[in-house]
């Protein structure tokens, strides 16, 4: 088993949108350069020619069996709620999970997921319209209706379509770490980083418009400063807004709180940091507006689940090593 190898489970009558997600993330990894690649495999859940729910074919080169050398299983979504998922695909997730493998159940996937009992007293969510279902089917699951993705470790569910590729760059972000995510995210054109849920550490973006007005404008002046002290009333007061409509309307746009968005826009300053220079913890801690070594080793374990010393080495060698070869290739070019 190596966390390489992506396999996503194709079944008939899925969406083609669905199907093409994990694939077009971890799949562009390769495609961009990143080193190392992931090998994604397409998983039939049944046998035979599976078709998408718009009648075009697909032909899966791998089987359920196949699955087992997989670090990553995703179950990109469901055909129908009220269709219980075949034993054997159910047992090949179960399986994978115990030999410690990463399973994602993306959209309606998260009932495949429940349903295989792998989701029993953990947070979860799935797509808005279902998440009721799905929490009066499986009573035992804690369902979370307002979140875009669920990060529970080894298990990982997501909200309905385009909250898909949220949190396949998110895991992507997991693995291969946040310039990898940001650089594939800038090759699909798609926001690098969007809100998830638990165990979230996704910076939050600011609304990108063509005609920018002046709340987007404060909000780049405070990622450009976001090692100053930012409070509500301070904010609130450079919008010319009162306190009670500031936090409303930045509730409306941005989906969060100032307090949770800064904590995401820190962290993500932070990772960058870490990834991207030489900069001692102490003075990242500062840059990234957490004040104190101590205080930025909290956030990290809370949140990352790691330490700021381990993120570092755990990542630097990729992006080195991505690095080094983008210079070899401009090298190449000049000559």
């Amino acid at each position: 088993m190596t966390n390489e190898t992506i396999a996503v489970i194709a079944f008939d009558s899925i969406s083609a949108f669905h199907l093409s997600v994990p694939c077009a993330v971890f799949g562009t990894v390769r495609r961009v350069g990143i080193t190392p690649p992931f090998d994604v495999i397409v998983c039939a859940a049944e046998a035979g020619l599976l078709r998408s729910d718009a009648g075009i074919g697909i032909v899966a080169g791998h089987t359920l069996d196949d699955v087992a050398r997989a670090g990553v299983v995703i179950v990109p979504s469901w055909r129908d709620t009220d269709e219980e998922p075949p034993e054997v695909l159910l047992e090949a997730l179960r399986a994978a999970h115990r030999r410690g493998a990463v399973v994602v159940g993306l959209c309606l996937g998260a009932f495949v997921l429940a349903a295989a009992g792998l989701l029993q007293h953990r947070p979860a969510t799935t797509h808005w319209g279902w998440t009721g279902e799905l929490a009066r089917r499986y009573p035992d699951v804690a369902v979370r209706p307002d979140v875009l993705y669920v990060d529970d470790g080894d298990v990982i569910t997501s909200a309905g379509v385009a909250a898909g590729i949220d949190c396949c760059l998110h895991l992507l972000r997991r693995l291969r770490g946040a310039e990898a995510a940001a650089h594939v995210a800038r090759r699909m054109v798609v926001p690098p980083h969007r809100q998830g849920g638990q165990a979230q550490y996704i910076e939050t973006p600011v609304p990108k418009e063509q005609n920018r007005d002046g709340f987007s404008r404060h909000l780049e002046w405070v990622q450009q400063h976001l090692d100053q002290p930012h409070t509500i009333d301070a904010l609130a007061e450079r919008c010319a807004m009162s306190r009670r409509t500031f936090t409303r309307h930045f509730r409306q746009r941005l989906g969060t709180t100032l307090s949770e968005w800064l904590t995401a826009q820190r962290l993500a300053l932070a990772q960058r940091l870490l990834e991207t220079t030489d900069k001692r913890i102490d003075v990242v801690a500062q840059e990234a507006g957490f004040g104190s070594e101590v205080t930025l080793r909290q956030y990290f374990s809370k949140t990352l689940l790691i330490s700021p010393v381990r993120y570092r080495k755990e990542f630097r060698g990729h992006l080195r090593q991505e690095q080094d070869e983008e210079r070899q290739v401009a090298e190449q070019e000049r000559l």
